[in-house]
């Protein structure tokens, strides 16, 4: 009988085993991508997958961890980041399929004017200093034509790149995360909206222009080529993909995230 309760005892304990959720490891930016993988948990636990989330403050360091194994995805970047990184890493990270999430667009701000036309000659612009992002902040430039670009439909042209500059704008390459402390330095600075969020700047109101939702700059989950075809992959999109995911980032960031699925 003991024998019988035993044996019990260790079947039970084998079919918990096989039950335990899967670990999936993905880094994040805190806001707003560690927020909405956040709020997916759950419905991923209810799957079988324990999502962990490993916060970053820089965009190079999650592509690094997934690289070196120690993630098995990030969620933080768009395609053409993504690109640039991979060319000049020497390195084969993917988009995941079906892995478009969410636009942040891309916006200027000034502690110093109210209306870009109050922008002086001379003024100093700061700008990311990674080309995918800072080609994209001279786009945005261009677009309200404060630069002319000599290709574009480029997505990664730089300073070198700018054929015409009536008000002689003088640009200043920083790191992103860094670009909100130094509104009080610059006149203009373009920055990427989960860091303004951070900085508690309201991108729908206190940037004085944004891109708009028709960016090609889509945030995308990335993985190891090994990995990006993975069940779990695959369950986190669809998680990440949900009504219940759409309506959670239209209502908590009320326009300064998009979704894009």
């Amino acid at each position: 009988m003991l024998k019988k309760a035993l044996s019990a005892i260790a079947i039970a304990t084998l079919a918990l085993s096989a039950q335990a959720a899967d670990v999936l490891k993905v880094g994040a930016t805190a806001v707003p991508h560690a927020e909405i993988l956040n709020h997916i948990k759950p419905a991923l636990k209810a799957q079988g997958i324990d999502l962990e989330i490993k916060e970053f403050s820089d965009y190079v360091q999650p592509n690094a961890a997934v690289e070196d194994k120690q993630l098995d995805a990030n969620f933080f970047q768009h395609q053409p980041y993504l690109d640039s990184y991979n060319k000049d890493r020497k390195t084969s990270l993917v988009a995941v399929p079906n892995g478009k999430v969410h636009v942040e667009p891309f916006g200027a701000y000034s502690s110093k004017i109210k209306n870009i036309k109050d922008l002086k000659n001379g003024a100093t612009v700061a700008i990311p200093n990674d080309p995918s992002n800072g080609g994209r902040a001279l786009i945005l430039l261009a677009k309200h034509g404060l630069i002319e670009l000599k290709d574009p439909k480029s997505l990664t042209p730089t300073a070198l790149d700018v054929v015409k500059n009536p008000k002689k704008l003088k640009f200043k390459e920083l790191e992103a995360p860094l670009l909100p402390r130094a509104l009080a330095d610059v006149d203009l600075a373009l920055i990427n909206t989960n860091y303004a969020i951070e900085a508690k700047l309201n991108p729908t109101k206190d940037a004085l222009f944004i891109e708009g939702a028709d960016s090609p700059y889509t945030n995308i989950v990335v993985a190891r080529k090994d990995r990006a075809n993975g069940a779990d992959i695959a369950k986190l999109m669809s998680a990440l993909h949900s009504a219940d995911t759409k309506k959670f980032i239209q209502e908590k960031y009320k326009g300064a995230v998009v979704p894009a699925f």
